[in-house]
């Protein structure tokens, strides 16, 4: 086993162990800070897939931004909201949740059913990206292209989506504030 594949293990062991402790757990500070860390293991898991861009941009949208967005709004509820929602009972398998877990299940069994079937190195788009030449190699330099055409040809778009995100900031924020009672 490569150091690649221990890589690959540890960061995938990482990010689904803390995706299913984000589901599991009452504990709302607790929940956010391991959604943190699956998104930086999601991260580790894009750089290890040589996407760099994507990993780039989970970091800094994602945990730069909608992280912080939650953690904010965490701090400006109040403490009684926090503690009725952590002192409702578990409603991880009740009836309610049925049809989702079987779902979910079903999803879990189709997934591992076929990544047994199939041959990724066999598959016939495949072979014929790398016969001509149409593949990312490690010393690509992909994430300067995107960076030349983001504040070139995409300025606009890319300008709307950041002030949507600060409309979402200033929406959350003020949505989450105590309203003061004379």
């Amino acid at each position: 086993m490569t150091l690649l594949q221990i890589l690959f293990y540890v960061m995938g062991f990482i990010a689904v162990a803390s995706a299913i402790y984000v589901a599991a757990t009452k504990n709302l500070v607790r929940c956010v800070f391991m959604f943190f860390i699956t998104l930086f293991a999601l991260a580790g898991l894009y750089v290890l897939a040589l996407a760099d861009f994507v990993a780039i941009t989970q970091i800094v949208i994602y945990v730069g931004g909608i992280l912080v967005l939650i953690l904010f709004a965490f701090m400006l509820s109040g403490k009684e909201n926090l503690n009725i929602i952590q002192q409702q009972g578990s409603r991880l398998m009740n009836l309610s949740t049925l049809p989702a877990l079987v779902l979910a299940v079903l999803f879990f069994v189709l997934m591992v059913n076929m990544m047994g079937k199939i041959d990724a190195d066999n598959l016939d788009w495949i072979k014929s990206s790398i016969q001509n030449g149409n593949v990312i190699t490690p010393d690509a330099n992909v994430t300067d292209n995107i960076g030349i055409n983001l504040m070139t040809r995409y300025l606009l778009p890319f300008e709307a989506i950041s002030i949507l995100l600060m409309v979402a900031l200033v929406g959350a924020a003020h949505l989450s504030r105590k309203e003061r009672t004379a």
